[in-house]
């Protein structure tokens, strides 16, 4: 479950911010997220739907100066879900399907706003390789 994951060349990224309601922390969603999770996990991993692997991230409120170009050096707090994928089509066809939907339809009641991008690989690399 925290154990470190391998992506092959050419996955499909998925980049889902997720910000909270007012007054609503962590602990509130922490199940929501933990069933969402293992639910794409156990019924879409692999063959059974294309899922290959995913990460959630807590925004720790750093902002490079090094690495931004734009002067504005603050983000609102949210979480990322970070989900790797065969295919898009493979993350729709999941994310259509009724069993997704009744997981995320429970962290939703507690998020104010959600966005999921889409990304194509180009490139990855590890020291000495």
């Amino acid at each position: 479950m925290f154990g470190p994951i391998t992506l092959p060349f050419g996955a499909k990224m998925l980049f889902n911010t997720v910000k909270l309601k007012p007054g609503v922390t962590f602990d509130d969603v922490e199940l929501a997220f933990g069933e969402l999770c293992s639910v794409v996990k156990e019924t879409y991993g692999g063959d059974k739907g294309g899922f290959i692997a995913g990460q959630v991230f807590k925004f720790s409120g750093f902002v490079s100066d090094e690495g931004s170009l734009s002067e504005l050096r603050t983000a609102d707090d949210h979480y990322a879900i970070v989900t790797y994928w065969r295919s898009f089509e493979d993350h729709e066809k999941s994310h259509a399907d009724e069993v997704f939907n009744n997981k995320f339809a429970a962290l939703a009641t507690m998020c104010s706003d959600t966005n999921e991008l889409g990304y194509d690989m180009l490139w990855q690399g590890a020291p000495g390789s």
